[in-house]
């Protein structure tokens, strides 16, 4: 049986409110909030620079939530600040290059996760083994060690190469 969906048409206003709500989710599993996520998914889709009063409206939350996430998403790089002559409101705008938005992304990924790891392992791995119980967990903190070692320098060329590198690679990967 040959099942074939169709696309039904879907007004602007519910497409925005399902990747709002989609992206602030899977920011989740990230490890940022869900309202930094929205925040940002709102800010990715808006083509023109908005301030707080219109992330309040859109998002309904508090102005200080607003505050606190458009401050954590510049620090990563994720939104800018815009000035506008005449105007004292700040206005905000995202990071529309997705190569940036990924790298900058797994570059806080790897501060936060993997960085401490590398330093953890690196502190026990002077254990001595004399017995079989500590060779047998030197072994696992060793092989621990090299893994994260090649994902550590594999990140950090993502984050260190251009573009073309990246979609090349993708290409074959996906090939």
């Amino acid at each position: 049986m040959n099942v074939r969906f169709s696309k039904r048409s879907m007004e602007l206003k519910d497409g925005k409110a399902r990747f709002i709500e989609s992206w602030g989710k899977l920011g989740s599993s990230w490890g940022i909030s869900r309202t930094m996520a929205q925040l940002h998914a709102l800010l990715l889709i808006t083509p023109k620079a908005i301030c707080a009063d219109q992330i309040m409206d859109e998002l309904q939350i508090s102005r200080g939530n607003v505050n606190m996430n458009i401050r954590a998403l510049c620090d990563w790089g994720l939104a800018h600040k815009e000035l506008k002559p005449g105007d004292r409101k700040e206005y905000f705008i995202a990071e529309k290059d997705m190569t940036r938005v990924m790298k900058q992304i797994i570059r806080h990924r790897k501060q936060k996760e993997l960085d401490p790891m590398v330093r953890m392992l690196d502190e026990i791995s002077c254990v001595e083994s004399e017995c079989p119980e500590s060779q047998e967990f030197c072994n696992t903190i060793k092989e621990l060690k090299l893994y994260t070692e090649k994902v550590d320098k594999t990140l950090e060329r993502f984050i260190e190469s251009d573009s073309n590198w990246i979609h090349s690679l993708l290409f074959k990967v996906l090939r």
